[in-house]
C-alpha cells in the first residue's frame, strides 16, 4: 500500500503521497469534485491506482485534518485576493 506522509518542507506539511508532490486533498478534489474516475486520475498524475486509493482512504480516515487544511487554503486564497485588489479611492 502506498504511504501517505507529511513533511514540513514539502507542500507546507500537507499530507501527500510518498515520493511525490501530490497532496491527498488534490487527489480527492480531482475525484470527488472533478467527477473523474480514480483510474483516470492515476494516469493523469502518473500514479498507481493503489496510490490514488491510499490518498482517498487517508482523506476519509482523517476528516477533521482535511477540514482544517481546506480552511487554511481558503483563508490563504482570500488573503491573496484581498492583497491583489486595489484599495477603493477615497471620496
Amino acid at each position: 500500500m502506498a504511504a501517505i506522509v507529511c513533511t514540513d518542507d514539502v507542500l507546507g506539511g500537507a499530507p501527500r503521497i510518498e515520493d511525490t508532490r501530490v497532496s491527498v486533498l488534490h487527489v480527492h478534489e480531482l475525484v470527488a469534485e472533478g467527477d473523474q474516475p480514480p483510474v483516470d486520475i492515476a494516469d493523469q498524475l502518473d500514479l498507481s491506482l493503489a496510490e490514488v486509493y491510499s490518498a482517498l482512504a487517508y482523506y476519509h480516515e482523517h476528516p477533521e485534518e482535511m477540514r482544517e487544511l481546506r480552511r487554511e487554503i481558503d483563508d490563504e486564497a482570500a488573503l491573496a485576493d484581498e492583497s491583489l485588489s486595489p484599495p477603493e479611492p477615497a471620496a
